[in-house]
């Protein structure tokens, strides 16, 4: 044998830092167990963690923000968020499929487009997981006040229930519910997708309530006029209704921890946006409907407002709260599950310290990550305005969205062979127009929250320039492609 035949191939440059498909999945264990992981949750339990992420805040206090913005014509801003949402819906449900890991959408930017654009979409998830845990918080402390108030009368004084932009000190429910869901999470994934479960199933039926009691005071007079701010005012609207879709997507960071990946997230993901998008526009036509876009604009609390005005009594009310302290919990719980396993996945690959990958053996969790996330955002929770999370939020998903139907047109154009359990319908039609709307809600979020976006992600870009590249372990040379490595050893002509 030649000298150079024992000699292993340099591997084919990479200079955007594409990890494989395979190469994700090899390294997360995903077809096995993964990195000290335990598939413990079906198809149920994951449906229910998906509409545990997806319903809370956004229905049960963004509502009234939305019909302030556009009136009656919100149920046209929910179908129009809906459609965003399931055009991107499909392309999660692709990779999803094809690439069952904990990163998410991470992980598919880090397989479609590379390693820079995938720090900055952990970085937006940030804001998507991380900072929304601090804006459903907020919105929690508002409708445990209204239940106090309807139980027993009395309500935390604003000082220890709303942040200095809401008129007191500090908000301290907010706080609470975060530490709270982050004692679940470290006791188990098993433990933490029960009580998901149970939440997602008492808040559908407290919804349900809800709309039975709306439709029973219907007047058809309340949708007139109907589209009131024009065309703005329903682009504005879908902006803000978008908050209330956001949290499906954290379906595919239990990747790993789910029996079954391949077929259960794309069927998860499909069926959670199926039920939230019929039950959004019928919570919003019985709320109008029954008192008028009016008396919902701009209301804390308003499902319970509109409650108790049509029955009389504070009792319904009061059910309503329940059903949304439950309801915001649940979104808590599950968001903070997704940022960790997001941030898992990021420390693997190195571009964030390496506690955040560190897995208990007790509890299967990864314990230290479940706490620095909860207290880092416990601070906006305790501290911050609602409307400016939700913004930022908002304007963040809708740009990891595009960068996802990006990603399947990428995919399927560089990996044709990839096995793929579900495939977007319509290709490439369907990521294209996923992409054209999220770019066309982004339009109506507003300059001022361009700006914050545009700050915020030159900080991530030079996060990334100091700490990230440096310390990837791609870019170190501790992982290697297998395709790469396969191609570059192949003989000429091969």
């Amino acid at each position: 044998m030649p000298p150079s035949a024992s000699r292993p191939s340099p591997a084919r440059p990479n200079p955007a830092r594409i990890k494989s498909p395979s190469q994700l999945i090899a390294e997360s264990g995903a077809d096995l167990e993964g990195h000290g992981l335990r598939r413990t949750m079906g198809l149920f339990q994951l449906v229910c963690f998906g509409i545990g992420a997806i319903v809370g805040t956004g229905i049960f206090v963004g509502l009234s923000d939305s019909v302030a913005e556009a009136g009656p014509a919100v149920l046209v801003s929910f179908v129009l968020a809906a459609i965003t949402c399931v055009f991107t819906a499909f392309s999660f449900a692709e990779l999803g499929g094809a690439i069952p890991v904990s990163g998410s959408s991470y992980s598919f930017a880090y397989a479609g487009l590379g390693e820079r654009v995938a720090f900055l979409v952990g970085w937006c998830l940030l804001l998507e997981y991380g900072v929304s845990v601090s804006a459903v918080a907020v919105g929690w402390s508002q409708y445990l006040n209204e239940l106090l108030d309807s139980l027993i009368g009395w309500q935390l004084p604003a000082a220890l229930s709303a942040g200095p932009a809401d008129g007191g000190a500090v908000n301290l429910p907010a706080v609470v519910v975060i530490l709270l869901a982050a004692v679940l999470l470290v006791r188990g994934v098993r433990e933490s997708a029960r009580a998901t479960a149970a939440m997602a199933v008492l808040k559908l039926a407290i919804l349900v309530l809800f709309c039975a009691i709306g439709f029973s005071a219907f007047k058809d007079g309340n949708l007139s006029p109907f589209a009131e701010h024009g065309t703005a005012g329903i682009t504005a609207g879908a902006s803000v209704a978008f908050f209330s879709y956001i949290g499906f997507d954290a379906i595919t960071t239990a990747g790993e921890e789910v029996r079954n990946p391949r077929r259960n997230i794309p069927l998860a993901i499909l069926i959670c946006i199926g039920v939230v998008t019929l039950l959004y526009c019928a919570v919003a036509l019985s709320a109008i409907g029954a008192l008028g876009a009016d008396a919902v604009a701009d209301k804390p609390a308003a499902l319970s407002l509109i409650v108790n005005q049509v029955t009389g009594s504070t009792i319904g009310g009061g059910v309503i709260a329940f059903g949304a302290v439950v309801a915001i919990a649940s979104v808590v719980l599950a968001v903070m599950y997704g940022q960790t396993r997001i941030l898992m996945s990021m420390s693997r690959d190195g571009l964030v310290p390496r506690v955040f990958e560190r897995v208990s053996p007790k509890s299967a969790t990864p314990v230290a990550n479940t706490w620095i996330v909860a207290l880092v955002f416990a601070v906006p929770a305790a501290f911050a305005s609602l409307d400016v999370v939700v913004n930022l939020t908002t304007i963040g998903t809708l740009t990891i969205m595009a960068v996802v139907n990006i990603a399947v047109v990428v995919l399927r154009r560089r990996d044709p062979e990839l096995p793929r359990s579900f495939r977007v319908p319509l290709y490439p039609l369907s990521p294209l127009l996923g992409v054209g709307f999220c770019v066309y809600l982004i339009w109506g979020t507003g300059w001022t929250t361009w700006v914050q976006f545009a700050v915020f992600l030159v900080v991530g870009a030079l996060v990334y320039a100091g700490y990230g590249r440096r310390n990837s372990r791609l870019g170190r040379g501790l992982v290697r492609n297998p395709e790469s490595d396969a191609a570059a050893q192949a003989p000429p002509g091969a």
